[in-house]
């Protein structure tokens, strides 16, 4: 399901992910209000704007006049989070354990996302320790092995403090690495 590594990206950003669905629902209404929520109050009157061109647009270049719309409506939005905007990523790329987030809240249930999430920890964890166990016993024996040792350790260690760093975080939803 989510086996392939994750990063902290946005999945705002992408053609199948939240922002672009309510912006399309938005369009085909001729209605606004789905995405608002999106982008700070201060920025309102941009997305107002990029709005009512894309309606007229439509009329005689509606896929053009919809891509405008996404891209300033994403790009405000990620400005409001404080993320960059690199332009929009094509349908499909949500990673993984992202779109078992939404189909969390879709479905109601997070435990296919916690299992997944849970059997990711422990073997990243594991895989880790194992190796710095491993080199650990021949540590001693000549300099090499002891750097081995070290690295492996490092690696160890730095990532059991990332992962406990990321579960007992407060932080912001800005996406960048």
């Amino acid at each position: 399901m989510f086996s392939e590594q994750s990063k902290a990206f946005a999945h705002c950003d992408t053609l199948d992910g939240p922002v672009i669905q309510d912006a399309r629902t938005a369009l085909e209404k001729g209605d606004i209000t789905p995405v608002l929520k999106w982008v700070k109050k201060d920025a309102e009157p941009e997305i107002r704007s990029a709005f009512g061109k894309a309606l007229t647009g439509r009329k005689s270049d509606k896929g053009n006049a919809d891509m405008k719309f996404f891209e300033t409506l994403v790009r405000v939005h990620r400005a409001g989070e404080g993320a960059s905007f690199t332009g929009l990523k094509p349908s499909g790329t949500v990673e993984p354990i992202i779109a078992g987030a939404d189909r969390g809240l879709e479905t109601g249930s997070i435990d296919d996302l916690t299992q997944e999430m849970s059997e990711h920890l422990t073997s990243g964890v594991k895989e880790r320790f194992e190796r710095a166990l491993e080199l650990k016993k021949n540590k001693d024996e000549n300099v090499e092995a002891g750097r081995e040792y070290v690295q492996a350790y490092v690696e160890y260690v730095h990532y059991v403090e990332g992962v406990h760093q990321m579960i007992s975080a407060t932080g912001g939803h800005d996406h960048e690495e």
